[in-house]
């Protein structure tokens, strides 16, 4: 038996990287996955490997910048499965609705323009919200566990990526405060803060020669973490029984790299 067994789960940003590797794992551990991206081709991709391997998935497409498409793919969810168990908040935009991008870019924090800001908050401090309001009332009744993300770039307040950092330190607050608040319904909010090598990442690095050795130096075990080997066994202890007593928590998949001076 799986530790997901007869769960059923949303992914957003499963398209590809973290949210994929997520996707993949809830699978293999039973339970019914919502893969969720605003990319249909990546989104059938990921939905036909489940499948292939044996896993129940359906597709979900679904932009985070808008509440009427979370809404609707929370519907969608209920009226195949009949509930949400877990909810993974791992999509976030960066750029601008009209100019998106892979990965944050650097701005002064004087200069930094209103519409990257905005897009930015919107697309994740936001989104995570709506997403946990619109699965609330299932989670009420049922239980629940939901799984957000934070960033070191918030923590350690990497310099010119102000948008993200706020944005990545904003949903820690909001996942303490929802563990604080839905506690009594048994639901357990945690935030995940993981430094991984994906395809975003390898965007941000690849622009920024030297970055990547600089990182790594910094972190004791001496390597990124790998999306299939190091985060979907992690999301799937938060979403499983064996997390019961945990929430409110930020948990750091990093290789220790919060340990750096």
């Amino acid at each position: 038996m799986g530790k997901l067994d007869g769960k059923t789960a949303i992914v957003t940003g499963a398209g590809r990287g973290i949210g994929r590797a997520i996707a993949i794992e809830y699978a293999r551990e039973g339970a019914n996955v919502v893969v969720s991206s605003r990319t249909p081709t990546t989104v059938e991709t990921v939905v036909k490997e489940i499948q292939a391997a044996g896993g129940e998935a359906i597709g979900s497409v679904c932009d985070v910048a808008s509440h009427d498409q979370i809404r609707a793919t929370v519907a969608e969810t209920v009226t195949k499965y009949g509930t949400v168990d877990i909810l993974v908040n791992n999509a976030q935009g960066f750029g601008t609705a009209a100019a998106p991008t892979g990965s944050p870019d650097y701005h002064k924090l004087e200069e930094f323009p209103e519409d990257e800001w905005d897009f930015t908050i919107l697309t994740g401090l936001k989104a995570s919200l709506w997403a946990m309001q619109e699965v609330f009332p299932y989670m009420k009744r049922n239980g629940g566990k939901i799984i957000n993300f934070g960033s070191g770039n918030g923590i350690g307040a990497m310099k010119g990526t102000a948008a993200y950092n706020a944005t990545k330190e904003a949903i820690r607050s909001l996942t303490r405060t929802a563990a604080a608040e839905w506690g009594r319904y048994n639901i357990m909010v945690n935030v995940i803060i993981p430094t991984m090598v994906t395809d975003s990442a390898r965007d941000f690095l690849g622009n920024r020669p030297g970055i990547e050795e600089k990182l790594t130096a910094q972190i004791p075990l001496r390597r990124m973490g790998d999306v299939d080997r190091d985060i979907g066994p992690v999301a799937v202890f938060l979403a499983s029984s064996d997390s019961d007593f945990i929430t409110g928590q930020a948990l750091h998949v990093d290789g220790g790299q919060i340990l750096r001076p």
